[in-house]
């Protein structure tokens, strides 16, 4: 069970630094090709999208981020 916890603590972080790389190169055009179907709803969605992902990432790392010893 603590295997599982450690895996969604480090999917939470990956999360989270994939809406970071997403927001820093969309100011230069570019995107990473997971993420390229995020803007496909518009550029106000793409954006929440991105925020999002940064939130429950974080959100995932601070639940199940940490060992409890």
């Amino acid at each position: 069970m603590e295997n599982i916890k450690t895996k969604l603590g480090q999917g939470g972080l990956l999360l989270a630094a994939m809406g970071i790389m997403s927001i820093v190169l969309s100011i230069f055009n570019y995107n990473i090709r997971v993420l390229s179907w995020v803007d496909l709803w518009g550029n106000t969605i793409g954006w929440v999208i991105r925020f999002l992902l940064i939130l429950v990432g974080v959100v995932l790392f601070i639940l199940f981020g940490r060992n409890e010893e």
